[in-house]
This record gives C-alpha cells, sequence and structure tokens, in this order.
C-alpha cells in the first residue's frame, strides 16, 4: 500500500532529539527525509556524550532511522548552494538552530523562499524566532520548567522534577503536526511559508487547564500520582525487585470490586472510604492498604484480574519488558530491525491505516551514507566533481 506521505521530500538540518524526533514522524508516514550533517560538527547524538547520563548512541539510533543521511559541511559558500538546491527540490525543510543560525550560513526563511517560494521551513527553537527571549538556548529539562510543566510534575513535599526526552519528543510531535497543516494550506493556496515553534511555548500547552486555574485566583501544586477526582489513584510495589502496578479507580463500582479482590469486602462499608471524596480524605491510609495487597502479588497477573472485573490496571513496564511484549508485538508497534546484522527491537509504526501503510524502512543512516544518491542522482552532480567536493572538504 502506498504511504500517507509517500512523494512528500524533507531536508532536515535538526540536531538533537526534538527536531530530529518532528522528521522522524514524517519518514514513519512515509516521507522522504534527508538528513544534512557534518563530520566537522557530529550531531551530539551521533556520537558517544554523557548526555542523559549515557555514553552510546541509542538515542540518535531512535531519531535518525528511516533517514538518509548526506554530509555537507555548511561554513563553505559552495556546500550552502548545495543546501539550497536540496531545498529546491523539497517540500519541507526543518532546522532546530537558534534563532538567527541558518540566516547567518545564508539559509534562512527569506533566502529559502527565494530558491524555492513555495517551501515550507518549520524552525524549532527553545522560546521562538521572535521576543525578548528569543536567543536564550534550551535544553528538554528547560523546555519544560519555563513552559511550567516540570513546576507541576513531582511531589507537594519535593521540587519541581525535570522534563526530559517527553519534552523533546513531545515538541517533535507538535512540529510534525505544524508541517503538515502548513503542507496542507499550501495545497490549497500554492504558498509556502516559514512556521515558528517554541518549544516551551509546547509545554506551556500541556499545562492549559493550570493557567486557567491560576486566572481564578487558584495555586495548581505537585501532587505526585495523585488525583482530585480518584482514588485508589497511584503506582503500588508487587512481588518482585522493582515491579509496579498502576490502578486507577473511577467509581464506586470500581470501588466495591477492588475491595472484593482484595479480601476486603468491609472496606465499601467503612465510613473512611465509602465514597470517592471520603477516599481522597483518607487517601495515606487506603494507598497502604492497597498496596498491601500488591505487594505480594505478580503485577501482570494482578493487572489481568482486575482488568476482567473493569478496573484499570497496568504494571508499570521497563524498557525490556515493552520490548517482548506479545500485544505491542502483534500489533507492529515494537518490530526487529536488522543494525549491523543483528535483529534489534524498535518502535515502528505510530498509528494504523487502513489503506495506507507506515513505518521503519530502514535503520541509522552512516554519516554520508546517501551522499551518491542524493547529490548524483538527485542534483546530477558527476561522480568526478562529488570526489572532488569530498577531497576539498565541501562535502564532508
Amino acid at each position: 500500500m502506498s504511504k500517507p506521505l509517500e512523494g512528500v521530500r524533507v531536508a532536515d538540518f535538526t540536531m538533537h532529539a526534538a527536531g530530529p524526533f518532528c522528521a522522524h514522524v514524517l519518514s514513519l508516514l512515509g516521507a522522504e527525509v534527508i538528513k544534512v550533517e557534518s563530520a566537522m560538527r557530529l550531531d551530539i547524538f551521533r556520537r558517544p556524550h554523557p548526555v542523559y547520563g549515557r555514553m552510546d548512541v541509542s538515542p540518535f539510533e531512535q531519531v535518525a532511522a528511516n533517514k538518509l543521511s548526506v554530509t555537507l559541511n555548511l561554513k563553505e559558500p559552495r556546500a550552502v548552494e548545495l543546501a539550497k538546491r536540496l531545498v529546491a527540490i523539497s517540500d519541507l525543510a526543518i532546522e532546530s538552530f537558534r534563532p538567527g543560525v541558518m540566516e547567518r550560513l545564508g539559509l534562512g526563511y527569506e533566502e529559502l523562499s527565494r530558491v524555492k517560494p513555495e517551501i515550507v521551513m518549520l524552525s524549532i527553537s527553545a522560546f521562538g524566532q521572535t521576543g525578548l527571549d528569543r536567543s536564550y538556548p534550551g535544553y528538554a529539562p528547560l523546555f519544560g520548567a519555563a513552559g511550567g510543566l516540570g513546576y507541576l510534575t513531582g511531589y507537594s513535599d519535593g521540587p519541581p522534577v525535570e522534563i526530559r526526552h517527553v519534552m523533546d519528543h513531545s515538541v517533535g510531535m507538535t512540529g510534525a503536526f505544524a508541517a503538515l497543516a502548513a503542507l496542507l494550506r499550501r495545497r490549497y493556496d500554492g504558498r509556502g511559508q516559514h512556521v515558528d515553534l517554541a518549544a516551551c511555548e509546547v509545554a506551556s500547552a500541556l499545562i492549559g487547564d493550570a493557567l486557567v486555574a491560576a486566572a481564578f485566583g487558584e495555586e495548581p501544586a505537585r501532587c505526585g500520582n495523585a488525583s482530585e477526582t480518584m482514588a485508589p489513584h497511584n503506582v503500588y510495589p508487587c512481588r518482585g525487585t522493582d515491579a509496579w502496578l498502576s490502578i486507577a479507580v473511577s467509581n464506586e463500582a470500581e470501588w466495591r470490586a477492588l475491595a472484593s479482590v482484595m479480601g476486603r469486602t468491609e472496606l465499601a462499608a467503612d465510613p473512611r472510604f465509602r465514597t470517592c471524596e471520603d477516599r481522597l480524605k483518607n487517601v495515606a491510609v487506603l494507598d497502604e492498604i492497597v498496596a498491601a495487597w500488591t505487594s505480594s502479588r505478580d503485577a501482570d497477573d494482578a493487572a489481568r484480574e482486575l482488568q476482567a472485573l473493569g478496573i484499570s490496571a497496568v504494571p508499570s513496564w521497563n524498557a525490556a519488558q515493552l520490548a517482548n511484549d506479545v500485544h505491542l508485538r502483534a500489533r507492529g508497534t515494537i518490530v526487529d530491525l536488522e543494525v549491523d546484522g543483528a535483529p534489534r527491537a524498535v518502535v515502528g509504526s505510530l498509528v494504523r491505516f487502513s489503506k495506507s501503510s507506515c513505518g521503519l524502512r530502514s535503520g541509522t543512516p552512516a554519516l554520508g551514507e546517501h551522499n551518491d544518491y542524493v547529490f548524483g542522482d538527485l542534483l546530477g552532480i558527476s561522480r568526478d566533481k562529488r570526489r572532488l567536493l569530498e577531497r576539498e572538504r565541501v562535502i564532508y
């Protein structure tokens, strides 16, 4: 079957996580994504680096899979001209540098729109292309902090919790949505445009209810795993090492069912727990009771038993458990992709289409792996000319 974005070409100038994930999502939907990078300055995620405490390249392999890789030393004017030629045959250009960098390289939106008036350009930055803070740098934990999401994450007796990869991926997903909206608009009026996405504003959009509450004089606070409307509502310890079960009880029928399966039917009539309001007032004691039951149970078995009674309960899985989950593999969410001659579990398709296909086609490209295809087949540069540009570190 054809892919939803088959025929769409993306010139990917992004680095790190948020921008690359945006382009990765588009590649899963079928777009041909050409990642522009350089041996002069590798993407920080392509090389081992203690970002997020890691000394491997797994973050890069996750966001670079499915892409083509070309190398251009954009400090060289001839490389900039090649980048423009790539944009001229693309539908979308994505960049995630600090505002002003692309302009200094000669690849800002005004310049690219002269190369191709109908080009859509998406710029992802920490604080946006305009405003007082536009020049501030930022990474995922700062996005959550500046957008207010970090302040609401954590426990009431602790500090705000940093938001890491989740924030980068939320920004990337929002960027993919915005880029598709601009491409759809172009289908109707034929015009390209510049899309400006500020990562911290994505975080602010995720706490919209808290902003509304603040407007009415309320002060939303960190509440850990607790809920304002449900109890029990927490993550409870189970039998085994670091095994946990998430349970959320939404009504009285579910509460009575939980009390019964725990062998504590008397709790349903206990005045401390009779109604949701009562349970919320006595949630600390309630959590101790539920934890005493879960601690002797296997998380998977307990989840199945509670689900059979209509109670929302799932184990809190780690990455290894997800990689081997039968349900996710049956759906094609987790697939094995051959990397360096060996199968490796990766996240496949994000969505399912009834009349289109999507998902991974290839793993992480080697640096410059597709130089010959892009510069030769697509741009028509002869082999001898390409080798000369390589020796002169233009294609590099």
